[in-house]
């Protein structure tokens, strides 16, 4: 798997170029923002892992450049620790944020998570497509659409809906989305998990206050109702 990392720190770089290719990454670099987005452009990486604050372009305009072509997962690894930073670089179409310093076992937990390919699993619907009111999941193709138009969601409202829809009717633990999504059960959840149900009523739902299909299981989790 081939590894991106966009950060203009040379001893950062050359540490993490040296751990992860020891853990079996094909790791490519890149000094800057704008060189960010040519060397992703030419390399095609699985995954990016972008520091916010470099030179030229900063990380969310990274992303936003990024997010133009791919949907390569893109871990933010940033000494920024403020709230805002990380909703913005999330709402860019980031999928994960990782605070400096951090440890590499933490960071490898959430490279395995993006990593992973949607195979169904034991209680998983083998269904390649899921219904609900008027919008249709599409698992093999990753689209979503509302009365035949495309819903347009970002990588972890994706992630989050193609969770749920591969488990139709049954609970979803916050913990079980928490360990899909970021990597790691022990992640806290910030409010994020309830954020992103608010924004895929809002693109799903036919009445976003009263879910008929995306509904919350108050102290437990979500369940999608076909």
């Amino acid at each position: 798997m081939k590894l991106l990392i966009a950060d203009d720190d040379p001893q950062m770089v050359r540490a993490l170029r040296i751990t992860l290719a020891a853990h079996g990454y094909d790791v490519v670099t890149a000094a800057d923002g704008a060189e960010a987005i040519t060397v992703a452009a030419q390399e095609s990486p699985d995954i990016v892992l972008l520091d916010l604050g470099m030179p030229r372009l900063d990380g969310v305009e990274v992303i936003q450049g990024l997010r133009g072509w791919t949907m390569a997962p893109i871990i933010v690894v940033s000494g920024r620790t403020g709230s805002a930073d990380k909703v913005e670089a999330l709402d860019a179409g980031a999928d994960d944020f990782v605070t400096k310093p951090f440890q590499i076992d933490e960071l490898l937990a959430r490279l395995r998570a993006l990593s992973r390919r949607a195979q169904p699993a034991s209680g998983e619907t083998g269904e390649s497509t899921v219904r609900f009111g008027d919008v249709i999941v599409d698992l093999a193709t990753k689209t979503v659409t509302r009365g035949g138009s495309r819903a347009h969601l970002t990588p972890t409202e994706w992630r989050m809906l193609e969770y749920l829809s591969r488990h139709p009717g049954a609970l979803v633990t916050r913990q079980d989305l928490l360990k899909d999504i970021w990597g790691s059960e022990q992640v806290s959840d910030s409010g994020y998990l309830r954020l992103y149900m608010s924004q895929l009523r809002k693109k799903l739902e036919e009445v976003p206050g009263e879910p008929a299909h995306l509904l919350t299981e108050a102290g437990m989790g979500y369940r999608l109702v076909l």
